[in-house]
């Protein structure tokens, strides 16, 4: 597995697969065809027929600029190594290709083709979580430390600005009342929801007030502000709400945080190796259900849980996501996306207690979990997974 630093990419949204990925391929094309006079791009399945809606095209021109760029729209074509697919060619001035990349934006920001599994570089020579768990009680080792025996030594200074960034993206959110562009007319609740909680009392001003943190970051993200995958833009919202929620109200240090980052990051790492975070590849379960078990991991090992609770805790995290489709109402990661991010970081926070309350004993693993989210995503008609032809997206 690669390192948890390809799970924490600061950019802007709103997706990581759609905008993120797509504007790093043309500006990657771009540098390299110095000679080119003008682009055409095509985009393939998903990409295609929801990158409108995700400002894909606008990403992709603003990235080739000042030289031209023709957007070809191919949603009919679902290429079979991943359907969010693009293929760029550099034009000359008498319309001759004289360069051409095929290239696929795989979810997290991140770019793949059928070559990139073997120059990946391996920092994690354990890929599932039994192996891992193993380990790590053997030599009396936290997750976290684990991460830290395997990470360099730059690891903490980009947590650190990881969790600065989400911070900011959380403060400006709250700040800012307006309506989300992309059509739908939809305002944003996060800066309402925070002012309201203050009315309710202690027990629920406390999840109220996660809500608000949430919808702070979603919104942002829907409004191509910058944010930080964790482990996408679509799910960025989930643990930045849950891990500030931790730190204002209940007082844990950065410090502290920065290692929940890691455990995180690790149990990330091991569902985007052994399945997917890509919404277009196996539904929201591969993006709201990895942010939740991403935030659960977090929360329980601040709460003092053990390997096992946190394990369980992850497990439970991704269970009840299971099967969770993606159908984005005209494309944008608006509805049901923002508010998904609110329900997820309490569910996160609701799966940490269930856990932490437990002995850590639980009948299924999470690496089955894992495996069974793989087989759900692949059973998924293509339609449910970030196509905007079933489901939610058919309300407009």
């Amino acid at each position: 597995m690669e390192s948890i630093k390809e799970i924490y990419k600061i950019g802007y949204g709103p997706s990581s697969s759609h905008t993120m990925g797509p504007r790093k391929a043309a500006e990657m094309f771009g540098g390299k065809n110095a000679a080119a006079t003008r682009f055409r791009v095509t985009l393939y399945g998903s990409l295609a027929a929801t990158g409108k809606g995700h400002f894909t095209d606008k990403a992709i021109v603003a990235a080739l600029a000042p030289r031209e760029a023709e957007i070809v729209w191919r949603p009919d074509v679902v290429p079979e190594f991943h359907t969010n697919g693009m293929l760029f060619e550099a034009l000359g001035n008498d319309g001759a290709v004289l360069n051409s990349w095929t290239i696929y934006s795989v979810g997290g920001g991140r770019l793949a083709d059928e070559k990139s599994q073997a120059t990946e570089k391996e920092v994690y020579h354990r890929t599932s979580l039994a192996e891992i768990l193993e380990i790590i009680e053997h030599d009396g080792l936290t997750y976290w430390e684990y991460v830290e025996w395997h990470e360099d030594k730059e690891l903490w200074d980009y947590l650190a600005t990881v969790w600065e960034q989400m911070q900011e993206t959380i403060k400006t959110g709250l700040s800012t009342d307006g309506v989300i562009p992309g059509g739908l007319h939809l305002r944003g609740k996060a800066h309402q929801y925070y002012v309201r909680a203050s009315s309710y009392k202690p027990s629920l001003q406390s999840r109220c007030l996660v809500i608000s943190y949430a919808l702070a970051t979603a919104e942002q993200n829907a409004s191509g502000g910058k944010v930080v995958t964790a482990p996408t833009c679509g799910s960025a919202g989930v643990l930045p709400a849950v891990l500030y929620h931790l730190k204002v109200n209940h007082s844990f240090s950065d410090k502290e945080i920065l290692k929940a980052l890691a455990t995180a990051g690790l149990f990330a790492n091991i569902i985007k190796y052994n399945a997917s975070i890509s919404g277009a590849e196996v539904g929201c379960q591969g993006e709201v259900g990895s942010a939740c078990v991403m935030a659960a991991v977090a929360a329980n090992q601040l709460f003092g849980g053990s390997p096992q609770q946190i394990e369980y805790a992850a497990e439970m995290a991704l269970e009840h996501n299971l099967g969770l489709t993606c159908d984005p109402v005209c494309g944008l990661v608006q509805i049901p996306c923002i508010e998904r991010n609110a329900f997820a970081a309490l569910r996160a926070l609701d799966a940490n207690l269930y856990a932490i309350m437990s002995d850590g004993k639980h009948i299924i693993a999470f690496d089955k979990v894992v495996a069974t989210m793989r087989l759900t995503g692949k059973d998924l008609p293509s339609l449910y997974k970030e196509t905007a032809l079933g489901g939610l997206a058919l309300i407009n």
